[in-house]
């Protein structure tokens, strides 16, 4: 389920327009202001080398981002509701609000200049509250964004306390999968001359034994 969606500028993480469910409260107590400000917090740590989709967990919820032509569309979704639907519905927002905005995004001036979009975003919100609706969404996914798995996934924490802009923490992701994919390839490569050298050690001993057989046959 999308619980709050929130739209902002690249350039300086203005925001530009916003939809939240007012009765929005985690078991800890916090409510929906509080994730609002984690949002604002989200967009003023992005910038032009951030990653154009990222996943930001903050129990029990998870943020998905999308930048695209510098705007930033980011969704609060329950942990269950599937990661392609929330990409599906952030795709259709951004199609949409380009259409309506796109001469005016660089020309706001003061917060949330576009609220009016909140129309469209409560429009959507019930479509992809439908499943049947959000699987026809899915067929109109774009081509980049139907690998959801390689999106990368971090923790708010992550991008409030320590304060590192998401294109940080997308670069050390990428140091970690490297390094993991190079582990892979050392461990093959190891399996790989262990199975020579146990091959060699078979052939070894078959052609010692019949060197010896030879001496006391012949």
């Amino acid at each position: 389920m999308v619980l709050m969606t929130m739209i902002g500028r690249v350039a300086d993480g203005l925001p530009l327009a916003a939809s939240v469910h007012n009765d929005l409260r985690d078991e800890s107590g916090r409510n929906s202001n509080e994730y609002q400000n984690q949002a604002k917090n989200i967009l003023r740590r992005i910038n032009s080398s951030s990653p154009s989709k990222a996943s930001i967990e903050t129990d029990p919820y998870v943020f998905h981002c999308l930048i695209d032509h510098d705007v930033c569309y980011i969704t609060l979704c329950e942990k269950i509701f599937p990661r392609k639907n929330a990409y599906a519905y952030l795709e259709d927002l951004a199609q949409e609000f380009i259409a309506q905005y796109g001469q005016k995004i660089q020309l706001a001036a003061r917060p949330y200049s576009f609220i009016e979009f909140d129309n469209y975003i409560q429009k959507m919100k019930k479509q992809y509250a439908d499943t049947r609706t959000s699987r026809e969404a899915m067929g109109r996914l774009r081509t980049d964004l139907r690998d959801v798995q390689n999106i990368m996934v971090t923790n708010i924490q992550d991008v409030m306390s320590r304060g590192e802009t998401l294109q940080d923490l997308n670069r050390k992701a990428t140091n970690l999968a490297s390094m993991s994919q190079q582990y892979r390839k050392d461990a093959n490569y190891l399996n790989r001359m262990s199975s020579l050298t146990k091959i060699g050690l078979t052939v070894g001993s078959i052609v010692i034994l019949s060197l010896i057989a030879y001496v006391f046959i012949f």
